[in-house]
C-alpha cells in the first residue's frame, strides 16, 4: 500500500514562489510506487488548496484559476485518521487522508515553526523541522546567540528591534559601530537574502536599517568576514544521527550571495530542474557554484566538524542546509545560519555523495517517521482530571472551589 504524502508549500512569506519550485522539484521526484502525493498549496491569503493541477508550474501563472478549479480545504484529524476536507459545502466532504505531511514551505509563518505547530496539534505525522528548531532555524538573532553560546566561530554582531531604532537612532548606530565597518544589515527572520544589506559607514547603515525593517522587527548586524568566500553543506538526520553531504562553493558578484542570484536565473545553471513545464528559475540549483569546494583539508574538517555541532545545538531534523563564511586568507572557518528547509531541499550536495534525490526524499520522510514515533512515545498529559474536584472560586459557571 502507498504511502499517502501530503506535500504542503507556499504560505504567506516573501519567500512563497521559491517555495512552488522547491516543492514541484520534490514532487517530479517523489517515487510514485512508493508514494500517493497529494499537492497542498497555501495561497498569500493563507487559503489551503489541493489538486492534481497543483503539481504544473503553469497553474501558477493565473492564480484566480487555482482558486477555481483546485479545491479549497483544510486539515484536519477525522475518527483516528488525518484528513483533508473541503472547506465550503453544507457536508465539508473528506477530499482525501493524509499519513504524513511533508512542509516544503520557506520563510515566516510557515518555516518557522507555525505551520509545524500545527501539524503538531493536529497530531499529524510530518517531515523536517520541529517547533522548536524551526523557531531557532528562522531567527538569525536566536541561532547567533546558541552558536556564541556553544563556542561555535561566528562573526561578532549585535541585535536591537525596529523600536529601539524609531525611538533613538543616535542610540543604535553607536551600537552598531562597537562592531568594525564594513557591516552586513539582516532581517532576523526572512531567508533567501530577502532585506540583506551592507554598510561601510553611517550613511550607509542606516539606509540599510531602514531597508531591512520593512520586512522585520528584529535586525542583526554582524561584522563583515575579510577575504569572503561561502561554502555550503548539508546535513541530514537527527540528534542521534547525521550524515554529511558534498561542500559547495557559491560564487556572487556581490557582497553576498543575493535573492536574484539564487532564484532569478542569474547563475550558470547544471542538471534539469524537474519540473513539467520550463521556468526561468531553478531555485537554489540555479545559483554559481562549484562542488566540491576549494578548501584546504583543515577547512574541509572545520566545516564538517562545525556544521554536526551546530545541527545538534539547534536540535535540527531532516535535510538541512548549513552556509559558512570562510576569510580565504587567513583559512578561518565561520559558522553563518542554518536552513531548515533549504531551497531545492540541497538535493544537488548529496548527488556527488552518490544520493540520488529521490533516495533524499526517502529518507527524510523515514526520518519524519521515526520522528512521529518518538513523539507518541513520549509522556504528554496525565490520565487524571483535576477539575472533577473544582468548586467554584468565582469563576462563572463553575460550583464550588478547588481543593
Amino acid at each position: 500500500m502507498k504511502i499517502k504524502v501530503g506535500v504542503i508549500f507556499g504560505g504567506e512569506s516573501v519567500e512563497h514562489e521559491v517555495s512552488i519550485i522547491s516543492a514541484l522539484q520534490a514532487m517530479n521526484k517523489m517515487d510514485e510506487e512508493k508514494y500517493d502525493i497529494i499537492p497542498i498549496y497555501i495561497t498569500k491569503d493563507r487559503e489551503w488548496y489541493t489538486g492534481d493541477m497543483l503539481k504544473d508550474i503553469d497553474s501558477y501563472s493565473d492564480l484566480d484559476l487555482i482558486k477555481k478549479y483546485a479545491t479549497n480545504v483544510v486539515l484536519c484529524s477525522d475518527k483516528g485518521k488525518f484528513v483533508l476536507k473541503k472547506k465550503d459545502g453544507i457536508f465539508n466532504k473528506t477530499v482525501t487522508d493524509l499519513d504524513i505531511a511533508f512542509p516544503i514551505t520557506h520563510g515566516t509563518n510557515v518555516e518557522d515553526g507555525t505551520l509545524q505547530g500545527y501539524l503538531q496539534t493536529v497530531g499529524i505525522p510530518y517531515v523536517g523541522p520541529n517547533v522548536y528548531s524551526g523557531v531557532v532555524g528562522q531567527d538569525k538573532v536566536y541561532m547567533a546567540m546558541i552558536f556564541e553560546s556553544e563556542g561555535l566561530p561566528i562573526p561578532k554582531f549585535t541585535w536591537f528591534y525596529d523600536s529601539d531604532f524609531k525611538d533613538d537612532e543616535e542610540s543604535v548606530i553607536n551600537k552598531v559601530k562597537t562592531l568594525k565597518y564594513p557591516v552586513i544589515v539582516k532581517p532576523a527572520t526572512t531567508g533567501s537574502s530577502v532585506g540583506i544589506g551592507t554598510a561601510s559607514n553611517d550613511k550607509e547603515l542606516k539606509e540599510a536599517i531602514n531597508d531591512a525593517i520593512e520586512y522585520d522587527s528584529k535586525i542583526l548586524v554582524e561584522e563583515m568576514v575579510e577575504n569572503l568566500k561561502e561554502v555550503n553543506i548539508s546535513v541530514l538526520g537527527n540528534h542521534e544521527r547525521q550524515k554529511l553531504s558534498e561542500i559547495e562553493e557559491v560564487y556572487s558578484g556581490e557582497k553576498f550571495l543575493t535573492y536574484a542570484e539564487k532564484y532569478l536565473g542569474n547563475g550558470k545553471t547544471k542538471g534539469k530542474m524537474g519540473v513539467k513545464a520550463p521556468v526561468k528559475s531553478k531555485g537554489m540549483a540555479s545559483a554559481s557554484r562549484k562542488i566540491p569546494a576549494d578548501l584546504t583539508k583543515d577547512e574541509r574538517k572545520d566545516v564538517e566538524d562545525i556544521a554536526i555541532k551546530a545541527f545538534r545545538a539547534l536540535g535540527a531534523l531532516g535535510n538541512v542546509r548549513i552556509d559558512f563564511l570562510v576569510d580565504d586568507k587567513a583559512k578561518k572557518v565561520y559558522i553563518n545560519e542554518i536552513n531548515s528547509i533549504p531551497g531545492s531541499l540541497a538535493f544537488y550536495l548529496w548527488e556527488p555523495k552518490g544520493k540520488s534525490y529521490s533516495e533524499l526524499l526517502d529518507d527524510m520522510i523515514n526520518i519524519g517517521i521515526k520522528e512521529y514515533k518518538k513523539r507518541e512515545a513520549k509522556t504528554y498529559s496525565f490520565d487524571t482530571n483535576i477539575l472533577a474536584g473544582y468548586k467554584s472560586n468565582g469563576v462563572k459557571g463553575a460550583k464550588g472551589k478547588l481543593k
